[in-house]
């Protein structure tokens, strides 16, 4: 089974807090998206950085600080943000493999990435905020 960290699902779960306050043009503080939902502070802090650093999400600075997104969130696919928070997303890497010329499975590996790349490409932050 595949398995996605524990970073992918919060980073999406921020992205997603992130979507509903998007439409009322708020912005969020790293506090108040741990509170909403559920996330260690700290370990939510960097995942922000390294979404604010993919261009994902913007900083605003000062006492009314906080984040949101850079673009629409029907422009953010769920592809986007896993992508960027996953040090691995291929269910199996074939490049690794001693056996990667005589492999007969190495065809079902690379159909079982590109569907899982195509579904979560076709799933948008707006499709999560309905």
């Amino acid at each position: 089974m595949i398995k996605i960290s524990k970073k992918s699902q919060y980073g999406l779960r921020a992205m997603v807090c992130l979507a509903k306050h998007y439409r009322k043009k708020e912005v969020c503080s790293t506090k108040l998206i741990s509170e909403i939902e559920g996330i260690p502070f700290d370990f939510l802090e960097k995942i922000i950085s390294q979404l604010e650093r993919a261009k994902l999400v913007k900083g605003k600075k000062g006492v009314q600080g906080g984040y949101i997104l850079s673009m629409p969130p029907k422009k953010i696919s769920v592809n986007d943000v896993v992508s960027v928070l996953e040090e691995n997303k291929k269910p199996v890497n074939c490049a690794l493999c001693a056996r990667i010329k005589k492999c007969s499975a190495k065809n079902v590996w690379s159909k079982l990435n590109d569907s899982l790349n195509k579904t979560l490409n076709s799933i948008k932050l707006s499709d999560l905020i309905k």
